[in-house]
C-alpha cells in the first residue's frame, strides 16, 4: 500500500512536469512566431538643429581705421657741444639729466681767461690800426701840400727863364744867366717828381692802414666770438638728456656735453605696407593729411594724442619694405621720445559696406545666410578691410538679411539652425507632457527597474517622473525607443 502511494505520487509529479514543459514550449513557439511575424520597428530619425549667433547685414558709410605700430620722437633735438676747449665752470643747477631749460638760458661757462686776453690784444691791435690810419691821412695832406709847393717853384723858375731869355734877345742879358735859369727850372721839375712820389707813397700807406684796420676789426670780432663761445646757452626751451659733464671738468673742442629735446614738438614715425600706403593717397597720388590717433598702453591706462600725417620718407631703405610715414602730434601730453605706441589712421570713407564679425567669413570669402525655413545658404562677399575682430564687406542682395556670426565645421548649406539674435536668446519652451495609461506606465516602470546598466540616480529620477500624472514626452519616447531596441 505504501509502495503504491509513492508510485502514484511520482507518476503525478512526472505528468505535471511534462505538462508544464509542454506549456512552456508552446509559449516559446508562439512568442517566436509572433516576433517573426511583426514588422521591424525602426526608430524615427529626427533632424538635428544647431543654435547659431546671427548678425544682420546693414550697409552704411564707414570710415576704416588703419592700425600700425610706431615710435615717438622729437622733431627738434639739439646736441650741446663745446665750441672751445677749457675748464668747465659756472655750471647751472638745471644742467642735469631731465633738467628743464628755457631759450637763451646760460647753462655752463668755459674758463674765459684765454679768450678775454685774446680779446684785449685784438682791441689793442685795433687801436694801433686806427692810429696808423689817422697818421696816414695826415701824411697824405702834407705830401699834397709839398707837391703843390714844388709845382709853384716850377712856375717861378719858368718865369725866371723867360725873363733871362727876353734879356738875351734884347742883348741885355748873358748866356750864362739863361743857362743858370734853365738848370734851376730842371731842379724844380725834379722836385715835383719827388713830391709826386711822396704823395703816391702816402696814398699806399693809407691803403695799407685801411687793410690793417680791417684785419684788426676781423680779429676783434673773432676774439669776441671766441669769448662768446665760452658760454653755453639753450637755443630753445626743452629738456636736457645725455648729460655727461660736471663742474671743473676739462672739455675739448666739439665735445658733446648734453642734448636738448623739445618735448612740445613731438612726432610719431611708423611704417605701413605698400597696399596700406596706396589707400592713403588722394586722387592726385599725393599723401593725404589724414588724422591719426596715437595710443600708449601703460598697464591698462591708455594715453592718447591726436595729430596728422605730415610727410613720408624719401626712400624705402635697405632691407626694408613698405613706406615710412611721419605724423605730428597736436597735444602730446604724457608722451616721451622713444615711446612705442599704436597708431590709428583714418582712411577715406567707404560707401555701402557692412561690418560683420571676422568669424562670419571664411578664407574663400563666403558667409552663411539664414534662408527660408531657417536653413543656411552660402553667399560670396568681397572683404574690403579687416578692422580688429571685424571685417568690412561688400556684397549684392544681402541688404537686411542675417548671416551666421560664428562659423563652425558643423555648419553648411542646407542645415537648419535656430538663430540667436543679438537682442537675446529665445525663451526656453515648456517640454511636452503626456498622460499615460496604467498599463503603459507599468511597462515603463518595469523596464526602468529591470535595467541593470542604468545608474541608481537616473533610475530614481525617471521613476519619480513616471509617478507623476503627466510625464515628459521626451522621456517616454527615449524609454520606448530603448525598449524597442
Amino acid at each position: 500500500m505504501r509502495f503504491l502511494r509513492k508510485s502514484l505520487t511520482g507518476l503525478f509529479l512526472t505528468a505535471v512536469t511534462l505538462g508544464l514543459m509542454f506549456y512552456a514550449g508552446t509559449m516559446v513557439r508562439e512568442a517566436v512566431q509572433a516576433r517573426m511575424s511583426e514588422e521591424p520597428r525602426v526608430p524615427q530619425a529626427r533632424e538635428r538643429v544647431f543654435a547659431v549667433n546671427v548678425a544682420p547685414v546693414v550697409f552704411e558709410t564707414v570710415t576704416p581705421v588703419l592700425s600700425a605700430f610706431g615710435e615717438v620722437q622729437s622733431s627738434r633735438t639739439l646736441e650741446l657741444r663745446a665750441a672751445s676747449s677749457g675748464t668747465l665752470i659756472d655750471l647751472h643747477p638745471d644742467f642735469v639729466e631731465g633738467g628743464q631749460v628755457t631759450q637763451g638760458q646760460l647753462l655752463a661757462r668755459i674758463d674765459p681767461a684765454d679768450a678775454q686776453a685774446a680779446l684785449e690784444r685784438a682791441e689793442s691791435d685795433l687801436l694801433d690800426a686806427q692810429a696808423e690810419q689817422r697818421e696816414a691821412d695826415r701824411a697824405i695832406v702834407l705830401a699834397e701840400d709839398e707837391l703843390q709847393a714844388a709845382r709853384d717853384q716850377v712856375a717861378l723858375r719858368e718865369q725866371a727863364l723867360k725873363r733871362q731869355t727876353d734879356l738875351v734877345d734884347r742883348n741885355v742879358g748873358t748866356a750864362a744867366a739863361v743857362e743858370t735859369a734853365e738848370l734851376a727850372l730842371s731842379s724844380a721839375h725834379q722836385a715835383v717828381l719827388s713830391r709826386r712820389q711822396a704823395v703816391a707813397t702816402a696814398q699806399s700807406r693809407i691803403d695799407q692802414a685801411a687793410t690793417k684796420l680791417k684785419r684788426a676789426q676781423i680779429a676783434l670780432e673773432e676774439a669776441r666770438r671766441h669769448l662768446a663761445n665760452t658760454e653755453i646757452r639753450a637755443e630753445f626751451s626743452g629738456t636736457l638728456s645725455d648729460v655727461t659733464v660736471v663742474a671743473g671738468r676739462l672739455v675739448s673742442t666739439n665735445e658733446k656735453l648734453a642734448q636738448i629735446v623739445d618735448a612740445d614738438a613731438l612726432e610719431v614715425v611708423f611704417r605701413v605696407s605698400t597696399q596700406e600706403y596706396a589707400r592713403l593717397l588722394d586722387d592726385d597720388g599725393k599723401l593725404r593729411r589724414a588724422d591719426v590717433t596715437v595710443t600708449l598702453d601703460v598697464f591698462g591706462t591708455n594715453i592718447q594724442a591726436r595729430g596728422q600725417i605730415s610727410r613720408e620718407s624719401a626712400a624705402v631703405g635697405d632691407g626694408q619694405t613698405g613706406r615710412r610715414l611721419f605724423a605730428t602730434l597736436d597735444a602730446p601730453r604724457g608722451f616721451k621720445p622713444g615711446d612705442f605706441v599704436t597708431v590709428s589712421v583714418q582712411e577715406a570713407p567707404l560707401a555701402r559696406v557692412a561690418r560683420l564679425p571676422a568669424t562670419a567669413v571664411n578664407a574663400a570669402g563666403e558667409v552663411l545666410v539664414i534662408g527660408e525655413e531657417e536653413r543656411l545658404a552660402t553667399a560670396v562677399v568681397t572683404v574690403l578691410r579687416r578692422q580688429g575682430d571685424d571685417v568690412l564687406i561688400r556684397a549684392r542682395d544681402l541688404e537686411g538679411q542675417e548671416v551666421v556670426a560664428e562659423r563652425t565645421p558643423l555648419l553648411g548649406a542646407g542645415i537648419r539652425v535656430n538663430p540667436l539674435r543679438s537682442e537675446g536668446a529665445p525663451a526656453p519652451q515648456e517640454p511636452e507632457m503626456l498622460e499615460l495609461t496604467e498599463e503603459r506606465r507599468a511597462k515603463l516602470r518595469a523596464f526602468v527597474e529591470g535595467n541593470t546598466r542604468m545608474p541608481e540616480e537616473a533610475k530614481a529620477r525617471i521613476l519619480s517622473q513616471l509617478s507623476q500624472d503627466k510625464v515628459p514626452a521626451s522621456t517616454v519616447a527615449r524609454l520606448e525607443e530603448r525598449m524597442g531596441g
